[in-house]
């Protein structure tokens, strides 16, 4: 008898989160659910980790079903590190990270706790996805994103990917029927121009709130961006080797060596 693919999910929302939810109804199809997951909102934590102060993790029961869930009072990548190392018995087939409730598309990708999950997973040599709709709602409806997330995640459990390759995947805000399908995009180059509100508070003492509108000058039909204002689902290869290879060479004509 087969053994069902082992799935550990995980996302940045914290484990109350409808997006986690909505994935985890979606991974009791497909295989064993090990879920660990922030025990409350960690958002644009990026790849931060634990190392100045303890972490927890109890073992706890949010809805009805198959899956066996942790909380944690650590980042996303403690999450996958401490599922990984101290939850898990053997190396999960797959970890599928989200739905996030917001966009990582283009350099959010860069911010993201969500996607930070899954690059850790990647390290960790685990097929790995990162899954997120335009929608920052926390009542967002999840329902269109299922049959793609299932999909998506089949494909990858079938066939693998690239070696140091996890996926982001982005899902536009649209009813089924109006998203057109997936396209296979490269990440577009935009930016965030920041916005800090300087206040102050009863006491005097100045603060700052950080805000900010994203920029996107990149009309490249071929972009996530492109994709996802058009109605299509993006799919974006990430790789976490950052080695600007194509620097290198110019780097060594520049003479370092040289007094």
């Amino acid at each position: 008898m087969n053994e069902k693919p082992l799935i550990l999910v995980t996302n940045d929302d914290g484990i109350t989160a409808p997006g986690l939810r909505a994935l985890i109804d979606v991974m009791n199809e497909l295989g064993d659910v090990i879920v660990v997951a922030p025990d409350s909102p960690q958002s644009g934590m990026g790849h931060a980790i634990t190392a100045n102060s303890t972490i927890y993790c109890t073992a706890i029961t949010i809805d009805e079903g198959p899956q066996i869930e942790y909380s944690s009072s650590g980042t996303p990548v403690d999450c996958v590190k401490l599922a990984v190392n101290e939850i898990l018995n053997r190396k999960p087939d797959i970890c599928v990270s989200g739905i996030n409730h917001g966009s990582n598309s283009s350099i959010n990708v860069i911010y993201s706790g969500t996607m930070s999950a899954a690059v850790e997973a990647g390290i960790e040599g685990i097929p790995a996805i990162g899954f997120s709709l335009l929608d920052y709602d926390w009542e967002a409806n999840f329902e269109a994103t299922k049959s793609y997330v299932k999909r998506i995640t089949k494909k990858v459990l079938e066939h693998g990917l690239p070696e140091g390759v996890v996926l982001n995947v982005n899902f536009p805000k649209l009813k089924e029927k109006d998203i057109k399908g997936i396209r296979i995009c490269r990440q577009a180059k935009a930016y965030w121009q920041e916005d800090f509100d300087k206040r102050t508070n009863p006491h005097g003492k100045q603060y700052y709130w950080l805000s900010g509108k994203f920029v996107n000058e990149d009309k490249g039909e071929d972009t996530d961006e492109w994709a996802l204002e058009n109605g299509y689902v993006s799919l974006v290869p990430v790789k976490f080797d950052l080695t600007a290879h194509h620097a290198i060479q110019k780097l060594n004509s520049l003479g370092f060596n040289e007094e």
